[in-house]
């Protein structure tokens, strides 16, 4: 028969959740033009909570960001290919439209195949909104342009998922937790 373990924490969750964000945020602050997009970091962070915050949660989380974050980038380095498309209000609008569309199309449709992504739907659909997010607001560093740049915002995308999941740990860890008898 299985027992239900209870854990206490040593340091109590609020101050282990203010003490990580502190840590954080020289990452944000000090690098220059290397700043970590923090709020994409915390998304993951967060995400490891809703998911039980052990560290059997990463084994949904990592490839479920990751592979949504990757298709994103991959979908929006096609989009030049779709230039030719007239515009309907500013340039390239159609072409970034309907490239979405069928990109994100088969992403929500590659779900199926995997048993992992289903389960991690969250990390999924938010590697699609962080790709889509740090991509549209330039928030990666700008050391590769034009046509490859959405590839490389691709990769910060996936860089900062793996940095909050390491908050996320950290966070667990920095609590102590100490089973109670």
């Amino acid at each position: 028969m299985s027992e239900n373990k209870i854990f206490k924490e040593t340091i109590p969750l609020w101050l282990a959740v203010a003490i990580t964000v502190l840590v954080s945020m020289p990452f944000g602050l000090w690098l220059g033009k290397f700043n970590f997009t923090l709020w994409c970091a915390f998304i993951v962070w967060a995400e490891y909570f809703a998911l039980g915050a052990k560290p059997a949660g990463l084994k949904l989380i990592l490839p479920s960001f990751a592979y949504a974050a990757a298709l994103t980038s991959i979908t929006l380095f096609l989009v030049p290919f779709f230039s030719f498309l007239p515009s309907l209000v500013t340039p390239g609008d159609l072409a970034v439209s309907l490239v979405l569309f069928a990109g994100v199309g088969f992403m929500v449709y590659s779900m199926r195949w995997s048993k992992t992504f289903q389960d991690g739907s969250l990390p999924f659909f938010n590697g699609i909104s962080m790709g889509l997010a740090i991509y549209f607001s330039s928030s990666y560093p700008q050391i590769v342009s034009g046509t490859f740049a959405p590839l490389w915002s691709g990769v910060w995308v996936i860089l900062m998922g793996c940095f909050g999941a390491l908050l996320g740990v950290f966070n667990v860890w920095l609590t102590f937790p100490k089973e109670v008898k």
